[in-house]
């Protein structure tokens, strides 16, 4: 059955009803039920852990080694492939369902062409010619917003931008019209102009009668483009209805967290009858902001052979003050913070230090003062040494690397290293691989303070964070800026997180600084084309799609 005919019949195309998974004899999923039809988009939403990926691969075949998956009945276009041998799913996979995942150059084959990439649905399951080939794999990109000389020049996913590379893989999915199209995650890392295009490539495959199933943690995703929202927690859907209805007047506990936590926060603004211990705060923040800068850039400018990435930028940041860096994919906001850091020299330019030279400057001329600029990453799972626990990790920071165990007055540190994050002590012989997202971002975040720094890089921090975690470690990051001073440059593409952390905003593209203000002033009265354009991508992407 084609995407057009479950268009006017409105067929289920994904049929799941009882579905366990158990690892180990560990249940991770029990009785899930779930159903989409042809031409609705339907969201399965949780907190990081709550089930849903493993939900959605074992629907697909795509458990992990070991997995035992049971199910009064999975049906995928109407097909029941409970018992499919491998082969037979790949034909299932190719023919009836189109997957998107989140990262995708995982999902492309980084050293494959392109082109070859996205014409495999059709070369394995039509009889179209060469020539027939190339011509729809030439619409079909040009559909996604990509360049139809894809299909034929050769290029693979190590040359495309993210988003580039998300939406070459919608391509992939789409081109043979299956009946059901999951998403897993499409826009977690993606700044808001270009998660606009994904959700509209999506919306257009449901106009065409597809059923698309998008696994998020985004609930402003959920709010504006599903139709009907299944929310997980500890393994089981625990509400189910109308997206609107669901989110109108969540019933269960998990829902109403989640949607508690999606809601817009922005930073208290002072009143005109304040409180003494208030006015006492506020006194401080401006005595802050009268300070020396903890960091200051002048000039920043960095190629790649002949390619410029970053131009004449310049900034500072002040002692518990938050610098938001935003810009589109690309557009060279992490370059600069690299540079920042000291891992990039730039080719012209300075970075200071508390007035100190900084970079350029060899490494063994700041390794004294290395400690004094620390970095939290997106995913700090891959910074930590798998053979190490929670509480080497600690003390590795704390002692600067001369100390492997935590005992006496080191092993209290250690405790308050993890109090400091919300974190129970009790965690400090596990290992990081068995902390939940949150969790590890708070070890991360941690480590990065052990130093004692004068000044936090945070690299999207909260990105790839389900809503009520993301708003917890935003929290901690508020209350960190507040009660120890440490200045932070905050990447992010995500708007909302940025304006609720944000004291003064710089918006990068094409690696030139193109506005500088008051965070409140930059969102409400952005002045240049580039910031409109990514505040209005923002509230359209919030808002769902045009009528």
């Amino acid at each position: 059955m084609t995407a057009d005919e479950h268009a006017t019949s409105g067929t289920v195309v994904l049929d799941v009803a009882g579905l366990s998974v158990t690892i180990g004899g560990t249940p991770l999923v029990d009785a899930v039920t779930l159903r989409v039809r042809g031409g609705e988009c339907v969201a399965l939403v949780g907190a990081s852990g709550s089930g849903k990926s493993v939900t959605i691969r074992a629907a697909l075949g795509l458990s992990a080694p070991g997995a035992v998956v049971a199910a009064d009945r999975l049906q995928v276009g109407g097909q029941d492939v409970r018992d499919l041998s491998e082969r037979r799913w790949r034909a299932v996979r190719g023919r009836s369902v189109g997957y998107v995942g989140q990262e995708a150059l995982g999902a492309l084959d980084p050293l494959r062409p392109v082109g070859r990439e996205v014409a495999d649905a059709l070369r394995l399951h039509t009889a179209l010619s060469a020539r027939e080939r190339i011509e729809a794999v030439r619409a079909e990109l040009e559909a996604v917003g990509l360049d139809p000389d894809l299909a034929t020049d050769g290029r693979t996913a190590e040359s495309l931008s993210g988003g580039m590379r998300q939406r070459a893989l919608i391509a992939a999915a789409t081109i043979g019209r299956p009946g059901l199209l999951v998403a897993d995650e499409p826009t977690t890392a993606l700044d808001a102009g270009v998660a606009l295009r994904v959700m509209e490539q999506l919306r257009a495959a449901q106009e065409r009668g597809t059923g698309v199933l998008v696994v998020t943690h985004d609930l402003g995703l959920v709010a504006g483009w599903a139709d009907r929202v299944a929310v997980m927690d500890a393994g089981r859907i625990v509400e189910e209805g109308p997206t609107a209805s669901v989110l109108r007047a969540p019933a269960h506990p998990a829902t109403q967290s989640l949607v508690r936590a999606a809601r817009p926060t922005e930073r208290p603004v002072m009143s005109t009858a304040a409180r003494p211990e208030e006015t006492a705060q506020t006194a401080q923040t401006a005595q802050r902001a009268q300070t020396e800068p903890a960091l200051a850039a002048v000039g920043l400018t960095r190629s790649y052979g002949t390619v410029p990435a970053v131009a004449d930028v310049s900034l500072a940041v002040r002692p518990g003050r938050v610098l938001g860096l935003i810009g589109a994919s690309g557009s060279g906001k992490t370059t600069v913070a690299r540079m920042l850091l000291g891992l990039e020299t730039p080719d012209a330019g300075t970075v200071q230090l508390s007035g100190q030279p900084w970079a350029p400057l060899p490494e063994r001329a700041r390794r004294a003062r290395r400690h004094r600029v620390a970095a939290v990453v997106q995913d700090p799972g891959a910074t930590f040494d798998e053979r190490w626990d929670v509480e080497r990790v600690l003390a590795d920071a704390l002692t600067a690397g001369r100390a492997r165990r935590a005992t006496g007055a080191l092993a209290a540190r250690v405790d308050d290293a993890l109090r400091q994050v919300d974190l129970d002590p009790a965690v400090r012989l596990r290992s990081p691989r068995t902390l939940s997202g949150g969790q590890r971002q708070r070890l991360a975040i941690a480590r990065a303070l052990a130093t004692d720094p004068e000044v936090l890089v945070l690299d999207e921090p909260v990105t790839a964070l389900d809503a009520t975690v993301q708003d917890a470690v935003l929290g901690l990051l508020e209350r960190l800026r507040d009660d120890t001073g440490v200045a932070m440059v905050f990447v992010s593409h995500d708007l909302r997180a940025v304006r609720r952390l944000a004291d003064e905003v710089l918006v990068v593209h094409a690696g030139v600084v193109v506005e500088h203000g008051p965070a409140t002033e930059v969102f409400d009265r952005p002045q240049h084309a580039v910031t409109a354009q990514l505040v209005r991508a923002a509230e359209r992407l919030a808002a769902g799609p045009a009528v």
